[in-house]
């Protein structure tokens, strides 16, 4: 599972570099993860301080730091 969640994390970041800020439903579409998967990996990604997020009513953002 944790090798799991750094491939994840990796597509997150390559996806955020290729494409610039994205809401994590535009992400969950793009990459095909499951939701669980996907905020495992954003909060591996936000420990590492790679990620900055914004929120806006339900509205997640991501974006590299």
């Amino acid at each position: 599972m944790i090798d799991q969640i750094g491939i994840d994390a990796g597509k997150i970041w390559n996806e955020l570099e290729l494409n610039g800020e994205m809401t994590t439903g535009a992400l969950k579409k793009s990459l095909g993860i499951s939701p669980f998967n996907l905020n495992v990996a954003i909060g591996w990604l936000a420990r590492e301080d790679k990620v900055s997020l914004t929120r806006n009513g339900n509205t997640i953002k991501l974006k590299l730091k």
